[in-house]
């Protein structure tokens, strides 16, 4: 099954086991949004893009393993000393999320119902609205106001997202009805923002606002996901969502899974703690040998990219004859007429990137070169695994079990 990078974008408790494949197709599928390309007119890399979502991406998991801290007292086992707190990091001036993503759609909130389209993040936990205080930096997005809204109601608290190099977004908790596709989960926490950072400005940000779908130990609220206020309102028929980015029809499934998006049987992989869906990966091939072993990976549908700690992702291209790319730090490139396959391994399968998505298009320095989309950074001690690697492969989330599932996409 074959995409190129930018056909996926614009059309765009101890062991790890099979479990049988439903014969019922049970849940509600939710079509996802498209939208635009990181790559230029001449088909090579926009770099000044692809830097500003790996910050964007790196900022929005530190931002988590904060809440982490602040609601469970513990140090989240992926922050390396000092990360989160001190070290600075530009926040860029784009989207929090992932500008070639394509999983977003219009949400509705409030009686009587106002729609918002919002991106759907398995990244990050809390709902994030423009509010009807929040000042010019709201400015070209859709207002949510609390007082025009029977079903609102004002907690009494604020909120701040404060994300490195001095960026924030901030405003005040209320609760409210919020529907996707005839699911509504009611009195749900929702931030209504006062002021809106750079990264969610609508120059940035063709969305409204966001939707968190991790856990609630990384919610700045502190309050329960939307996904799992619906399964505590009994709105679904299973505790799982699952993401399908292939092309035509993307889609999030809520309550179950749509047989007809897959073949086989799913790979279940454990959550090693319940922050993000965080799964071991149990080896990286590429081409053929294992290159890594036992590393940690977020599953984070807010990214496009793959990113890993600079040693590791160093050993993978000096394993495929990979090289740096100049004057673009953490970023490698491959003949393009010799892309290596790579491969994620969970138990004993394999789930290849397609070789169309593993090249990023060409080099702007040298045209027989094509970029990598696996990245070296050392901001964080696990591997962040984006689209670049999910939309080869459909993608369950079982809050319930608290695992992640992996089974191969239909030809649909």
């Amino acid at each position: 099954m074959g995409f190129t990078l930018a056909t996926v974008i614009t059309a765009l408790p101890l062991f790890i086991a099979a479990a049988p494949r439903p014969t019922k197709q049970r849940g509600t599928a939710v079509p996802l949004s498209k939208h635009s390309l990181l790559v230029m007119a001449d088909q090579s890399v926009d770099f000044e893009a692809l830097n500003s979502h790996i910050a964007a991406t790196t900022a929005k998991i530190i931002h988590g393993f904060g809440s982490f801290e602040k609601n469970t007292g513990a140090l989240h086992p992926s922050t390396m000393k000092g990360t989160w707190k001190h070290d600075p990091i530009r926040l860029p001036l784009m989207s929090l999320d992932d500008p070639l993503d394509h999983s977003f759609r219009t949400i509705s909130i409030g009686t009587p119902p106002r729609n918002f389209t919002v991106l759907f993040d398995t990244g990050s936990s809390n709902v994030i609205l423009p509010g009807p205080q929040c000042d010019n930096t709201c400015n070209g997005q859709a207002i949510y106001d609390p007082e025009a809204s029977l079903t609102s109601a004002d907690l009494g608290e604020s909120f701040s997202t404060n994300f490195m190099g001095g960026a924030s977004s901030f405003g005040n908790q209320y609760t409210n009805n919020v529907t996707v596709v005839g699911l509504t989960a009611t009195d749900q926490t929702l931030g209504a923002a006062a002021h809106y950072s750079e990264a969610l400005q609508s120059l940035q940000f063709t969305r409204d606002g966001l939707l968190g779908m991790a856990f609630q130990s990384i919610s700045r609220f502190n309050q329960s996901p939307f996904f799992q206020t619906l399964i505590s309102q009994n709105q679904i028929d299973e505790p799982m969502f699952v993401f399908s980015l292939a092309t035509p029809g993307p889609e999030i499934y809520l309550g179950g899974t749509n047989p007809a998006m897959y073949t086989g049987d799913f790979i279940w992989a454990p959550v090693i703690q319940q922050s993000h869906w965080r799964v071991n990966i149990d080896s990286i091939v590429c081409n053929g040998q294992d290159v890594l072993s036992n590393v940690p990976g977020i599953m984070d549908m807010g990214s496009i990219l793959i990113l890993g700690p600079s040693e590791d992702v160093v050993a993978l291209y000096v394993a495929v004859g990979g090289i740096p790319v100049p004057s673009q730090l953490g970023f490698y490139s491959f003949p393009c007429d010799a892309v290596p396959s790579v491969s994620f391994t969970f138990s004993d399968r394999s789930f290849p990137i397609t070789t169309e998505i593993l090249n990023m298009e060409l080099s702007e320095n040298d045209p027989s070169q094509c970029i990598g989309s696996i990245y070296a950074g050392n901001i964080v001690q696990t591997w962040i695994v984006g689209k670049a690697f999910l939309s080869s492969v459909y993608t369950a989330f079982n809050v319930a079990n608290h695992c992640v599932g992996f089974a191969t996409l239909a030809m649909v």
